[in-house]
């Protein structure tokens, strides 16, 4: 069993920033791909940034434009997403999930096997 929990959610102002923190516990391999996800109220579900944990490849949806970056911490069996340049768009429930024995990450959250409760993101203008 693989359990994720999310950290550092938060209401912040256009521009400002947020770290957002999932730590996993449980039997996951090398060949793990740990994800953020979004939604927003009456929207799907949608990849944010994903992170292979055997080399550390990262891969990011195409609106986050060089704003969040994803990291990995493998002896805290951590991930992070610092979150830069905040937008009011930005406003979503943001997931953890890890997608196990993967050969790469995949956008489609379908594909992922354990999910976190969520952490809320605010972003006003």
């Amino acid at each position: 069993q693989v359990q994720l929990v999310e950290s550092g959610g938060g209401s912040v102002q256009t521009g400002g920033s947020l770290r957002l923190s999932c730590i996993v516990s449980g039997d996951i391999d090398r060949n793990t791909c740990l994800a953020w996800f979004r939604q927003a109220p009456g929207k799907e579900r949608e990849g944010v940034a994903g992170i292979y944990r055997a080399n550390g490849r990262t891969s990011y949806g195409a609106f986050v434009k060089g704003r969040f970056t994803i990291s990995q911490d493998i002896t805290a069996n951590s991930i992070y997403l610092q979150m830069d340049a905040l937008k009011p768009e930005d406003t979503a429930m943001y997931y953890c999930a890890a997608r196990l024995q993967s050969g790469s990450c995949d956008p489609r959250p379908s594909v992922y096997n354990y999910w976190g409760q969520g952490t809320q993101v605010t972003v006003s203008s």
